[in-house]
């Protein structure tokens, strides 16, 4: 598991109520607890984000949360050292020797895309083929990360709204009782400010770094991925596998890279970070 987002919000939560408590203790951080700010913050983002998704949205937050304490699945280096090993494979034995071993990968975007070459389906088909189901895999990823950014927006609104309501009431009941002084003003500004500081916590410290998050491991999937569409059609192309392999090297970062094998660097690709593909 990745325990670095736990680590961060336990983290973040903790220094903000070093913060509040400072040197006045407990009674500074009830000062910030307050059912009502709760209810308008936090049950107006979720209401504000029922009306913007559909249910089966909410359905997907445990499996996202999930994604957020995983470990990268995708290494890109164990994938360009798969697809040399296929490229290897088919100049000895040809193409066709590739479907058993094809079959034996637990990847299956990996396996289908050896197949497809395999298949000899003309290789400008291929490219297609697995480059349209790349992008229906970005649009179904980015609805999951759209999904917390737009909630994170909603939140500060939200405590927004719930300070001026909080203004509202405090202005009208001075105007009531026109007795209460600065000590009541500024209690009451306290209290209405709390709202925005729930709003400004949930975006900041859970709502947008989980979508970052998201968007994150989606550009570590497709990176791969990218590196299977370029391997196996240079593969199908009958490109030397030491060839291949310099050419895929240059999607890792610089200091990935393995600048000892052939010896020679990778070329102006290696800045590449998930996919950037010319749209036919």
């Amino acid at each position: 598991m990745d325990f670095t987002g736990i680590v961060g919000l336990i983290a973040g939560i903790g220094l903000i109520i070093f913060g509040i408590m400072g040197d006045e203790g407990s009674i500074a951080l009830i000062r910030f607890i307050d059912v009502a700010s709760m209810a308008i913050t936090f049950g107006g983002t979720i209401a504000s984000t029922l009306i913007a998704f559909p249910i089966s949205y909410f359905k997907r937050i445990p499996s996202q949360l999930k994604i957020t304490i995983q470990k990268n699945r995708y290494d890109p280096q164990h994938y360009i050292e798969t697809i040399v090993d296929f490229a290897k494979e088919a100049r000895k034995k040809g193409l066709l020797s590739l479907e058993e071993k094809a079959n034996q990968q637990s990847d299956r975007f990996l396996r289908e895309s050896v197949l497809l070459v395999v298949d000899a389906i003309d290789p400008d088909k291929v490219r297609d083929t697995l480059d349209n189901e790349l992008d229906c895999l970005e649009e179904r990823h980015s609805q999951g990360w759209q999904f917390w950014e737009k909630s994170a927006s909603f939140a500060p609104a939200f405590g927004m709204i719930g300070t001026l309501i909080g203004l509202i009431n405090m202005l009208a009941n001075l105007n009531m009782d026109s007795s209460a002084g600065s000590s009541a003003l500024g209690a009451g500004m306290s209290v209405a400010l709390v709202t925005t500081f729930y709003g400004s916590l949930a975006a900041n410290l859970i709502l947008t770094p989980i979508g970052h998050k998201l968007h994150m491991r989606h550009n570590e999937e497709m990176l791969c991925k990218q590196i299977v569409v370029e391997g196996v059609v240079a593969i199908q192309a009958g490109d030397n596998p030491d060839h291949i392999e310099r050419r895929l090297k240059a999607f890792l970062n610089e200091k990935k890279r393995d600048y000892d094998v052939h010896g020679g660097t990778a070329g102006a690709e290696g800045e590449r970070v998930g996919r950037s593909k010319k749209k036919k």
